[in-house]
């Protein structure tokens, strides 16, 4: 093979969010993941920026429009995590207090990462129940959608459900298992994650409610996923990690319902087992 040939991904092992890069003509050079030279700051090492105003306006703003939404749909989990965590919506949160209240809850961290990191650094600090979170807040451009991670959504939409403990063992079994995965059990995984972590959905008390923070973040997201136009199916490990006609730029057509938490963490445990992942 010559120097000059590139090996391409065979069609099987490429994850979603590859295959959209590869449609987009132009790419934003924030979804292309940094790979981290050296360990992040972790909890009380992290330092709280000299944000300008604009920024806590922005985070307002961002909060606000979601609380209009959220009681009613959100799970009982991710309001109650919001009150654990004590998030206000006047100012953007310091990461070192949130890794502290987190750490006394479920025994997660707070890790600051630059921003959209790679694979193999996310996976890693998920398997030592260290959440890696950016620090700094979308622009006023992209109030309604960013393509790249922001501490609105690393925060607001992530860290409530970390103080869940069932869904955090759960999110460290996939950081363990993630570090595991080759080949098609990456995309595999990839679409796990899509489905619970990011656009999860949960029975309760004879309603639907909304857990995943791709969902809770968004302003469009929380109304639609709740709406007739969204085929919901029941849990299912192995039809999820199977599903590739998903698209990550667009609003969900299709969406999976857990009847708890604990199914959660036991189908993760029996898939991955099956796989060999875990």
């Amino acid at each position: 093979m010559s120097s000059d040939t590139v090996e391409s991904t065979p069609d099987e092992e490429r994850s979603a969010f590859e295959t959209a890069q590869e449609e987009q003509e132009d790419v934003d050079p924030r979804t292309i993941p940094q790979t981290l030279e050296e360990p992040p700051p972790v909890g009380d090492e992290i330092e709280y920026p000299d944000y300008p105003d604009e920024d806590h306006e922005t985070w307002q703003i961002l909060v606000e429009r979601q609380m209009e939404q959220l009681p009613g749909r959100a799970c009982e989990a991710y309001m109650r995590g919001q009150d654990v965590l004590g998030l206000e919506g006047d100012r953007i949160p310091d990461l070192a207090d949130l890794s502290r209240r987190l750490n006394e809850e479920t025994g997660w961290e707070v890790a600051n990462v630059p921003g959209l990191i790679h694979e193999k650094n996310f996976f890693s600090l998920l398997s030592q129940r260290k959440f890696p979170s950016t620090n700094y807040v979308r622009g006023r451009e992209e109030l309604d959608y960013t393509p790249a991670p922001d501490c609105f959504h690393d925060i607001f939409g992530h860290m409530p459900m970390l103080t869940q403990p069932e869904f955090a063992d759960f999110y460290q079994l996939y950081g363990q298992a993630a570090q595991n995965a080759e080949g098609a059990d990456r995309p595999r995984l990839e679409r796990f994650h899509w489905f619970t972590v990011e656009f999860g959905l949960i029975q309760e008390q004879g309603e639907k409610r909304i857990f995943g923070a791709g969902i809770v973040s968004s302003n469009e997201e929380v109304t639609h996923a709740l709406s007739d136009e969204v085929t919901l199916h029941p849990f299912d490990p192995e039809h999820i990690v199977e599903k590739d006609d998903y698209e990550v730029y667009n609003l969900q057509k299709e969406l999976f319902v857990l009847d708890s938490f604990e199914q959660l963490v036991d189908g993760f445990r029996d898939w991955t087992s099956k796989s060999g992942l875990l």
